[in-house]
């Protein structure tokens, strides 16, 4: 448990001594998008009935930035290490392929919900907040980081170049979390492109996070819960698989 714990620290003071770049600067994107989204939009859209927009807004941009660091916090460390070339150190190490991903991916847990709360912090000022399931909401951030964490471990074993991982970056996690509902309902969507949002899993979990400040969604949060607890039962899955078999890091 030592090296799990020294790996764990290791990783944490890694996003922590840039927290300008690494924590400060999602919570400012976030506030913008607040700011624009919420002036451009709450005179046209209707939310669950009796949700102010800008509200409504506010849980769909914490997970946003919770999902999006969680990725970026076990992705871009896995990718740097091999560029680098000082990853030879970790695997070196007598460290079992579960304490590599419980490391990795706890890290990324922790910086996810670190940025979410500091979005929380600095958008609360603008609009009160219900709070009607905390439970429902800490579980599907933690869910939601942990899935993308995962997910973010896959990209790094699986990327060579960091254009590759820009790739996976701008082709699969921005264009998933920006049509997951984050800034409207699915139920206002045309057929065709609400059923597509359903087969999106990003749209789980910020549903069900969403759920958890005002007890409503556009699908029963157990469907949610269903969804998330699937997404991180396969990328947990894959990445602890890659790890065990040493693919693309033993070679």
């Amino acid at each position: 448990m030592t090296g799990l714990h020294t790996l764990l620290q290791k990783e944490l003071q890694r996003f922590l001594k840039v927290g300008f770049q690494t924590v400060a600067a999602p919570v400012v994107t976030a506030l913008l998008y607040l700011l624009i989204f919420s002036h451009a939009f709450t005179a046209h859209m209707q939310v669950f009935g009796h949700v102010p927009y800008t509200a409504f807004l506010i849980p769909g941009l914490m997970m946003m930035s919770v999902l999006q660091n969680a990725f970026a916090n076990t992705s871009s460390s896995l990718i740097q290490s091999k560029i680098t070339g000082n990853l030879v150190f970790v695997l070196l190490s007598p460290l079992k392929p579960w304490e590599l991903f419980v490391a990795y991916v706890g890290a990324s847990v922790l910086r996810g919900l670190i940025v979410g709360a500091g979005v929380l912090l600095v958008t609360v000022w603008f609009v009160p907040l219900t709070f009607v399931h905390p439970l429902w909401i800490l579980v599907f951030a933690i869910l939601g980081a942990s899935m993308l964490g995962a997910l973010g471990l896959i990209a790094g074993i699986w990327a060579e170049k960091f254009d590759q991982m820009a790739a996976f970056q701008n082709f699969i996690i921005t264009p998933a979390t920006f049509l997951s509902g984050v800034f409207y309902s699915v139920q206002g969507l045309p057929g065709f492109w609400k059923a597509a949002s359903h087969l999106n899993p990003f749209f789980y979990l910020i549903d069900g996070f969403r759920y958890g400040f005002f007890g409503a969604g556009d699908v029963s949060p157990w469907i949610s819960l269903l969804a998330a607890i699937l997404g991180n039962l396969l990328c947990g899955g894959v990445a602890l698989s890659m790890l065990m078999r040493g693919t693309k890091l033993r070679n």
